[in-house]
């Protein structure tokens, strides 16, 4: 049986099996990107780069499902690139197929040794490059879901606390090394206790679903992650954002879980419901853990709800 299958319908992973797979090509001659393109655009979302920087980059903020990658390139060449993605935990699943004019069996084992999966010769014939992505994507797929299924929240199809817990400590140890910014969210169903007493747990179910929905499609970036923390309470990571930003989308994600639980939406007999969030935002010069930072959101959520509810809280206070 396939996984897919069983997932609940409308969650957040369910969903993103339905669209078109994300191919990275990596090439420095604009004619073969080019070729490329017109091979994969009609089922496929490609992106493209012609060093390898643009392209860990691309790989980090798009996580395609797989990436064509050339051998010989100036600066970073192929090896190096897959090196390096796969010492990331952000991309060291991604599938990475090697295309080179150099097909001695030297090279080939050296590729396969720092993690490509294939390799396809230059030049290259377009049935066999499609063929062979073919055959890596659905492996890849395969792989997806099953670890996926470990890091799943049964109910809403979201991340399970297990999952946010894992990618909490790695994006916390990144922005000590890097000093980027990181924020996490802290949401919660204002009345939940209330609105399961009336209209009984099933109902109650159905709107935490509703409300995990809501979060992850109003989430802007593949980086960002929705995961239940627990009963009706939810939490959010933000890599890359600074208070600012994270105000900002918190403010949305509010007032989108207000309109997508509307009845004329739902078409449920319960009404809409709000929420309230907490914002904390990394301070590595006051912090000592990325428990700080959840203490931080914690403290601002019980602030948003202290002050009457479907609202957002943040700064030190």
């Amino acid at each position: 049986m396939d996984l897919a299958q069983t997932l609940p319908p409308g969650t957040p992973l369910g969903d993103a099996l339905e669209r078109r797979p994300r191919l990275l090509v990596v090439d420095d001659q604009p004619v073969n990107v080019q070729l490329l393109y017109r091979v994969f655009a009609s089922d496929h979302q490609v992106f493209a780069a012609t060093d390898g920087l643009k392209a860990l980059e691309i790989a980090r903020q798009q996580q395609p499902d797989l990436i064509l990658l050339d051998v010989v390139m100036p600066g970073l060449d192929g090896f190096e690139v897959c090196q390096r993605l796969q010492a990331d935990e952000l991309t060291h699943d991604i599938p990475v197929i090697f295309l080179t004019a150099n097909s001695d069996p030297d090279s080939e084992a050296h590729g396969l040794d720092v993690g490509a999966v294939d390799f396809i010769g230059k030049p290259f014939n377009t049935k066999v490059v499609r063929a062979r992505v073919k055959t890596h994507l659905t492996l890849k797929r395969q792989g997806d879901l099953l670890r996926r299924w470990v890091f799943l929240d049964g109910l809403t199809g979201i991340a399970n606390r297990r999952h946010f817990d894992e990618r909490l400590a790695i994006e916390w140890a990144r922005s000590q090394r890097s000093g980027a910014p990181l924020s996490a969210l802290l949401i919660d169903v204002d009345h939940f206790k209330r609105f399961n007493d009336t209209h009984g747990h099933q109902n109650g179910d159905d709107c935490v679903r509703r409300v995990a929905a809501a979060l992850a499609s109003g989430l802007q970036r593949p980086t960002d992650l929705v995961a239940r923390y627990g009963g009706e309470e939810f939490v959010c990571l933000l890599t890359d954002t600074d208070e600012y930003g994270a105000l900002h989308l918190a403010e949305l994600l509010r007032q989108r879980v207000h309109q997508e639980t509307q009845p004329g939406v739902t078409g449920a007999a319960w009404p809409a419901v709000t929420v309230s969030i907490g914002v904390g935002c990394a301070r590595l010069d006051l912090m000592h853990g990325a428990d700080d930072l959840l203490r931080e959101a914690d403290h601002n959520l019980y602030r948003a709800k202290k002050a009457g509810r479907n609202s957002v809280r943040a700064g030190v206070a």
